[in-house]
């Protein structure tokens, strides 16, 4: 009796994994999992929504030594709103967000869990890893809450030409190569608590792409919960990965995103001026940096993108809305 009261009851996780013409990165992310260290919980499910591919990504993966469910979605409805559908049927303590294009390591999975698992670190909600490229290169992907200022600075560049007077959204003057706590850390890899993102509702579906992470992170925070970035642990990160196929359709919801969440969380005189600077001031800096690098690419590809964002801030002032508040 007194031996059994001693077995510890491991916690349980649901890999979620949004699928949308990902190739052979979907099947490489799947046998990177299987190498992974599963020894500090009780795996579930890999949770794959595929989000109306059209290629054969999701061929032959069944196959797979993992417990995997498959969810179609026979429209396309975007990353937020695929990624609830598969958190819905979870009955699992801990959902890890984890894109198509990342390979995990031996200690991606256990390292986080173990934190999370320690009493001391309740109040944490979300963890992220660290994050490598090919060449080893540690991504500077963690973020920090933006401000109108904060886009502007990215709009005409000032980050660059003066990364140490202005901050840009992204960390990039910080090396992430220590453990601390983050507004943000990439969706890329995002391990959460499933009973908070639960109690948040999950993602704001109306984020189609792009700052939904973002609009949790900060939904988390305004809980008064944390979220943590973890420099002890690592996983490969293409970054881009399926997105440069489409590079104008990814801009275009990139740009939308953004301005949504100025709606949703700047006030009204701060979300206009947002508008304004990023549908008539910011595609001139853009353009004007694709002639300088003499990309016809660069420019076709800004051009395409502007053309659909002001299609949709036209449709949205015919509505009278583009994103209420909560």
């Amino acid at each position: 009796m007194q031996d059994f009261l001693k077995i510890k009851v491991l916690p349980t996780l649901d890999i979620i994994i949004v699928n949308r013409d990902s190739g052979k990165y979907l099947r490489d992310c799947l046998i990177s999992i299987m190498a992974a260290d599963k020894s500090a919980f009780t795996f579930w499910r890999v949770c794959i929504i595929d989000d109306a591919s059209t290629d054969d990504s999701l061929q032959n993966i069944e196959n797979l030594d993992l417990p995997i469910q498959i969810i179609r979605n026979t429209t396309r409805r975007g990353y937020g709103a695929s990624c609830n559908l598969g958190a819905k049927r979870s009955k699992a303590d801990y959902l890890l967000f984890l894109n198509t294009d990342t390979r995990l390591t031996f200690n991606s999975l256990s390292k986080p869990l173990l934190y999370m698992e320690q009493i001391e670190n309740k109040q944490v909600a979300i963890a992220g890893i660290k994050l490598l490229e090919d060449s080893d290169k540690v991504s500077r992907s963690c973020a920090r809450f933006p401000k109108v200022s904060t886009f502007f600075v990215t709009m005409f560049g000032l980050n660059r030409l003066f990364p140490s007077i202005f901050l840009s959204h992204q960390m990039k003057e910080w090396n992430h190569l220590n453990t601390r706590e983050v507004d943000q850390v990439m969706g890329a890899f995002m391990l959460m608590r499933s009973s908070v993102f639960l109690k948040l509702g999950g993602y704001d579906e109306r984020f189609f792409v792009y700052m939904e992470d973002l609009d949790l992170s900060l939904r988390t925070r305004q809980l008064g919960l944390k979220s943590i970035y973890l420099s002890d642990s690592y996983a490969y990160h293409i970054g881009g990965g399926t997105s440069d196929k489409v590079k104008d359709e990814s801009l275009f919801f990139n740009l939308r995103s953004r301005i949504q969440y100025g709606f949703k969380h700047f006030s009204l005189i701060g979300s206009v001026t947002l508008v304004v600077g990023t549908i008539l001031i910011e595609p001139m800096t853009r353009l004007a940096l694709g002639f300088l690098h003499r990309s016809i690419v660069e420019v076709k590809t800004t051009i395409q993108a502007y053309i659909k964002l002001w299609r949709w801030c036209l449709s949205l002032i015919h509505s009278g809305f583009l994103l209420q508040k909560d």
